[in-house]
């Protein structure tokens, strides 16, 4: 059996009950050594053969799995933040049907939700934006022309940018020619919940250099939206004024 398990964002206790169960009782594990904190490895039992991914091909790492279900072990697939994010999840799913291997999935907790977190912020803030666009700068992988950052900008709603780091000129760039102001609220979330944990607060036009000035050049989140203002409405659920199902309105 073969378990995909998501690590979460950084910290060792932010990974699922299920999965550091999982971790703790695999004979196999492949992790994303170059994303997913090490620490987590802790969790593994004595004995457990480890596998760094950064250094393996995908067809490395099926055979890696093969090899420990012909020997009837169980398998980690440890992948950073949550597997269904940039995970590249699918490929591995349809190399392993046609060899009539089983697997799961376990969820974890992703970035832009442990941005969020070290943040303090909510990202649906009610009159502000009820929406949250997870998606990526175009580099040497490409994205549909549909989805284009200038394209998402024209929203206005709350962005946040995996894979960008390293392209935040581009990125600010294609934002502001999207339509959002240079003085939209930004913030640049490197390693969330990690002990080096840095976060850097800006405006849109400034992400770059002040990333440059923190020596941030990689494993950032980048969230960008008015969510990061001050102003928005109370919720009408908690609102004395609104009647629900399980209270009526006492003004």
């Amino acid at each position: 059996m073969i378990h995909f398990v998501g690590a979460g964002c950084g910290a060792p206790d932010l990974i699922t009950v299920r999965g550091a169960r999982l971790l703790s009782e695999a004979d196999v594990v492949i992790y994303a050594g170059s994303l997913v904190n090490p620490a987590l490895l802790d969790y593994c039992k004595e004995g457990c053969e480890i596998h760094d991914s950064a250094y393996m091909t995908l067809e490395e790492v099926i055979e890696t799995m093969k090899k420990a279900e012909s020997e009837g072990k169980t398998t980690v697939r440890l992948h950073t933040g949550d597997p269904s994010i940039y995970g590249a999840i699918r490929e591995q799913f349809d190399a392993l049907d046609p060899l009539g291997i089983e697997y799961d999935v376990c969820p974890g907790v992703s970035a832009f939700s442990g941005a969020a977190a070290s943040l303090k912020a909510e990202y649906t803030l009610p009159n502000v934006s009820q929406t949250v666009m997870i998606t990526r700068m175009e580099g040497r992988t490409p994205v549909p022309d549909k989805e284009k950052i200038r394209s998402l900008a024209q929203h206005q709603t709350t962005m946040c940018l995996f894979l960008s780091t390293g392209l935040l000129e581009g990125l600010q760039a294609e934002l502001m020619a999207g339509g959002f102001s240079p003085d939209t609220p930004a913030a640049i979330v490197y390693k969330a919940s990690w002990p080096e944990e840095k976060i850097v607060r800006c405006r849109l036009c400034e992400i770059a250099q002040k990333a440059t000035e923190n020596h941030i050049t990689k494993t950032a989140l980048i969230v960008v939206g008015y969510f990061l203002g001050d102003n928005y409405d109370r919720s009408k659920l908690y609102d004395p004024g609104f009647t629900t199902e399980f209270r009526e309105a006492t003004k």
